[in-house]
C-alpha cells in the first residue's frame, strides 16, 4: 500500500504552524500512522513547515516523486 500526498494532509489536518518534520511524524506515530506514512513523513525536503500551504507543497512534491 502506497500513501498519497491527499492521504498525508488529511491525516495532519488541524497541526499548529510552524511544525518541525520530526514534529510531523510524532504526531503521526502519536496517532497511529501507518509505517508508509511515517516513512514519507520521514522523506519530507525541508526540516520545517510554517504553514499548511507550505506544507501541502512539499507533499505534493514527495508524492510526484
Amino acid at each position: 500500500m502506497t500513501v498519497t500526498g491527499a492521504q498525508l494532509q488529511e491525516f495532519l489536518a488541524g497541526l499548529d504552524y510552524p511544525v518541525s518534520r520530526e514534529d510531523l511524524v510524532r504526531w503521526g506515530q502519536e496517532n497511529g500512522a501507518s509505517t508508509e506514512a511515517l516513512q514519507a513523513l520521514r522523506s519530507l525536503p525541508a526540516e520545517e513547515f510554517h504553514s499548511s500551504t507550505e506544507l501541502g507543497e512539499a507533499i505534493v512534491t514527495l508524492a510526484g516523486a
